[in-house]
C-alpha cells in the first residue's frame, strides 16, 4: 500500500491494530490459564471479552470507510505476545509468574494505547467523528485495564511474590 495521505496512514494503523487485537483474543485464554492469581485470571477473561469488543468496532470503523480490515501483520504485538510466552514458559514460582505475566500484559496495554491515540488523532484530523468516538472508547477501556493491572500489582501480586 503506497501511503500518500494521512487517510492512507489511518487506515494501515487501523489495520495493524485489527491484526494486534486479533493476536490478543488468541493470546489472552493462555495467559488466564498460566496466572495462578483468581483476581488475575478474571482479569485476563474481563478483558479478552473486551478485546472481542475492540475487534468488533474496529470492524465498524472498517465498514464506515469502505475497507478490509485485513492485509497487515502486526509485528510488534507479535513479540510483545512471543515475551509473554517466554514468561509462561520459565520455571517460576507462581506469584513471580503473575507478576512477570502482568509486566508482560502491561507492555501491550502500552502498544495498544500509544496506538489507538495516534489513530483516534487521525479520525479527528479527518473529520472522522464516529470512528474517532469508537476509537476513544476503546482507548478509554485500554486505558482502565492498564490501571486495573497497576493496581492488582502493587496491592496484591507484586507485595505476593516478594514474600
Amino acid at each position: 500500500m503506497q501511503m500518500e495521505s494521512l487517510q492512507d496512514l489511518f487506515v494501515d494503523q487501523l489495520k495493524d491494530l485489527y491484526n494486534a487485537e486479533g493476536q490478543l483474543v488468541k493470546a489472552l485464554p493462555k495467559m488466564a490459564k498460566a496466572a495462578s492469581n483468581p483476581q488475575l485470571q478474571a482479569a485476563f477473561t474481563e478483558h479478552l471479552a473486551q478485546t472481542r469488543e475492540h475487534v468488533e468496532r474496529l470492524e465498524q470503523v472498517f465498514n464506515t470507510l469502505g475497507e478490509s480490515p485485513k492485509g497487515k501483520k502486526c509485528k510488534a504485538m507479535e513479540g510483545l505476545i512471543e515475551e509473554g510466552k517466554d514468561m509462561m514458559d520459565e520455571d517460576a514460582e507462581p506469584e513471580v509468574m503473575d507478576a512477570g505475566l502482568i509486566a508482560a500484559a502491561q507492555r501491550v496495554e502500552h502498544y495498544e494505547i500509544a496506538g489507538y491515540g495516534c489513530v483516534r488523532t487521525y479520525a479527528k484530523l479527518l473529520g472522522n467523528n464516529e470512528a474517532a468516538r469508537l476509537l476513544q472508547k476503546t482507548l478509554d477501556e485500554e486505558g482502565q485495564t492498564d490501571k486495573k493491572l497497576t493496581d492488582l500489582a502493587e496491592r496484591l501480586i507484586n507485595v505476593q511474590a516478594q514474600a
